[in-house]
């Protein structure tokens, strides 16, 4: 059965909940480039020796947003403060629902006066062209979409790539023929690699130094050839899709919170302009924790660790509801780091006749597009973990979790339950199997120091 929009699809099919834990979805992909230029390993480890070139031309959606209006719109879709905010830099932009949870986050590029580029995942550009199609700004938007939702998947607006690590300055320097400009973080500025003019953006993927380099896809390989050739001395390593995504677990950035969007009579207009084929109504959820209420799959601010970037200087969508949470959050960020022996429990029942647990892919053990797990202390829920994978660096498997504030002290310790109840779901990517417990202690985020001293600072 079609059905004309997302609102109808989710009247049509009972719990949502039920619905996303047993859509046919499985985690979100990275076209267009390898699973590993040589090994997950080695291209883990370079970000953190050497240095490393991130694809990123292919996965992320890309919406331009200019106009008289453009900042006005922004401004009241974002928990953010525009005060200071100029041409030539950029910043997370973190917009909510009516009741202050998050929708998603993307990075907000300022490109010339009453001109900004928005790349980042699909809802929040989703929700961002909603308001200008149906408010009151003097706004125009164009989308580029991802390359897995269009028909051209290589016919990209613009290539995107990282160069991070602690030999990345040397890499560009080399590219560049001189010392490149010492960019304070979320600045920008215009350099010429390879006889193309691109943009740079100084920032910190994998909580190493670096920028990202952006320009007229055209232009992408002969930029791409040019810094690998001048990185080879440095020990640079093209990062794979394998690897891509679990970055994360050492730079503690949570990459798929779930869009607080399938709720609330003030967003049903905008579930009714959502097509029912969009991102958002496919939205599969994973993992062992079950609510039937899709409101507990939301996430605040501060459950992401965006409580400090909340400024309350302009007025904008969920201001009200996000001022009474400020004054009492409930939960924090925080790495787990899993008990190696229960880890290496679950990969030998894969081993074993009988009985097995969910089977861990490696690095990246995440097998929906929006995982949560129960995290359990004392007997009790704790909270949840919401990305879960293998850091070469480490030795170690980490996830990362949201948790009450009782539990969130470092050194605490609790118990992850993997695997989904019931022998597991209908997802294609969940074959049967047990629930297991693997014992977790309470780690920082980010979980490498050289990410949370030496970088942040």
């Amino acid at each position: 059965m079609s059905y004309k929009n997302l609102e109808e699809l989710l009247q049509a099919n009972g719990n949502t909940v039920d619905l996303f834990r047993n859509m046919k979805t499985g985690p979100n992909v990275y076209p267009g480039i390898p699973p590993e230029f040589t090994n997950w390993r080695d291209e883990q480890q370079a970000w953190q020796k050497t240095c490393v070139l991130f694809h990123q031309s292919y996965h992320m959606a890309e919406l331009l947003v200019e106009g008289p209006d453009a900042l006005k719109l922004l401004n009241y879709l974002g928990v953010n403060s525009f005060e200071n905010f100029t041409v030539n830099k950029a910043k997370q932009f973190v917009p909510c629902n009516y009741d202050g949870h998050v929708i998603g986050d993307v990075i907000m590029f300022y490109l010339a006066r009453n001109r900004f580029n928005l790349v980042g995942r699909i809802p929040v550009l989703n929700w961002v062209q909603y308001h200008a199609q149906t408010g009151k700004y003097d706004v125009k938007v164009e989308l580029d979409e991802r390359s897995a939702a269009r028909k051209d998947p290589f016919n990209r607006k613009h290539f995107r790539f990282q160069l991070q690590g602690p030999n990345a300055m040397k890499a560009l320097n080399k590219v560049l023929g001189k010392k490149a400009p010492d960019l304070k973080f979320f600045n920008m500025c215009d350099l010429t690699i390879a006889g193309r003019r691109v943009a740079a953006l100084r920032h910190g993927m994998a909580g190493q130094p670096g920028y990202e380099i952006y320009g007229p896809y055209t232009d992408g390989e002969a930029v791409r050839v040019a810094i690998v050739t001048a990185g080879e001395e440095f020990g640079i390593r093209e990062v794979g899709g394998r690897a891509y995504s679990s970055n994360t677990l050492e730079s503690g950035w949570i990459p798929s919170p779930l869009p607080a969007i399938y709720t609330g009579d003030r967003m049903k207009a905008y579930r009714k302009w959502l097509p029912a084929d969009c991102y958002e109504a496919r939205a599969s959820i994973g993992g062992s924790f079950v609510s039937k209420k899709i409101e507990d799959y939301y996430l605040t601010p501060w459950d992401l660790g965006y409580g400090p970037i909340v400024k309350f200087d302009h007025d904008f969508i969920g201001r009200e509801a996000l001022e009474k949470i400020a004054r009492n959050p409930k939960r924090t960020k925080v790495t787990l780091a899993l008990n190696s022996k229960d880890v290496d429990r679950v990969i030998a029942s894969q081993l074993e006749h009988g009985k097995r647990g969910k089977f861990m892919e490696f690095p990246s053990a995440v097998y929906s597009m929006h995982p949560y797990d129960k995290v359990v202390a004392g007997g009790r829920s704790a909270g949840v973990s919401t990305w879960i994978g293998y850091s070469s660096n480490e030795r170690k498997m980490l996830t990362l979790a949201i948790l009450n504030n009782t539990s969130a002290k470092p050194g605490t310790k609790v118990t992850l339950i993997w695997g989904e109840e019931k022998g597991g779901t209908a997802k294609p990517t969940v074959e049967r199997h047990v629930q297991m417990e693997i014992r977790a202690v309470v780690s920082p985020v980010p979980y490498v120091d050289e990410a949370r001293v030496k970088y942040r600072k």
